[in-house]
């Protein structure tokens, strides 16, 4: 079953001097949704009711220089993976949420692996979506167009943006027709026109820099002391299984599960597996969580 479109951001608050975009729904345990590039919060519109209406209290916010959240003008504003962990805190802070559920996908899961690095005692559970690892990004298509300057990218002409993003975006997603008909031009609207263009190479795309994860894979088993779990596309093509299999390997007493027809946009291609393996998770090891004491 797939939701209406429902308004995931719904308030703005002032993060590190900048406009954040977010929402809450429901009531119950905390649950941070992290989304990542070159998406927005719009990615959980199927996934969220389900966690809401199991009993949890679903936290999103567009990362800065996504979505509905504030594209800065200033260039020197860092919008890379290290430079979203104090907007992670700041939105924290503003809930008021000592400790969480953390869920994460993609380049959001480059800024929760920092997180949960950094903060063990903060995260009740993380679960990592075909996440960033390692040095598994930029694709060799990425480093290509990086290597040829974002500057001329910039300054491609509108029609000729969105047409070679709508196939990019297309690589993301195994069910190909249903995601064109539904879901398609809205991320399309997202990343094209002249804020969203300029934006996603000067905010995104200027920022794929592995360092950002390889700096924290040596000390990723220190993630033992806390529940992970790490649910994979096996048809992703922008993050492929091998990956999945590393930072399974990497985290001691982590959970994998691959997805049959997924890609790499998992809450697209498989909204109900998504949905029930993050609920049973947190239900069945979430409750085992014990701040301070490794699990068995």
């Amino acid at each position: 079953m797939r939701f209406p479109m429902p308004h995931i951001v719904t308030d703005h608050v002032i993060v590190q001097g900048m406009r954040i975009a977010y929402g809450v729904h429901g009531a119950g345990e905390p649950v941070v949704l992290l989304h990542g590039t070159p998406s927005a919060s719009l990615i959980w519109r199927n996934v969220m009711p389900r966690l809401v209406e199991a009993g949890y209290q679903v936290h999103v916010f567009d990362l800065l220089g996504y979505g509905h959240s504030e594209r800065p003008w200033d260039p020197a504003v860092d919008t890379s993976i290290s430079g979203q962990v104090p907007i992670l805190e700041g939105m924290l802070a503003h809930w008021g949420l000592d400790s969480v559920h953390l869920v994460a996908h993609d380049f959001g899961g480059g800024i929760a692996q920092r997180f949960a690095v950094f903060f063990p005692e903060r995260l009740r559970s993380l679960t990592l979506i075909d996440t960033v690892s390692f040095d598994s990004y930029p694709s060799p298509r990425t480093r290509e167009q990086m290597a040829a300057g974002l500057d001329t990218l910039t300054r491609m002409p509108d029609a000729e943006h969105r047409a070679h993003f709508r196939d990019w975006l297309l690589g993301a997603v195994y069910h190909q027709e249903r995601f064109a008909s539904e879901t398609l031009e809205t991320y399309l609207g997202l990343i094209s026109g002249p804020i969203g263009q300029a934006s996603l190479f000067q905010h995104q795309i200027a920022h794929y820099d592995p360092k950002h994860t390889l700096e924290v894979a040596p000390r990723l088993a220190e993630l033992a002391t806390i529940p992970v779990q790490i649910l994979w596309g096996e048809n992703d093509a922008w993050q492929q299984v091998d990956w999945a299999h590393k930072l399974h390997a990497a985290i001691p007493g982590s959970v994998l599960h691959l997805i049959p027809e997924c890609g790499h946009f998992a809450m697209e291609d498989q909204p109900d597996a998504i949905s029930r393996l993050i609920g049973r998770f947190l239900t069945e090891r979430g409750a085992e969580f014990t701040r301070g004491e490794k699990l068995q």
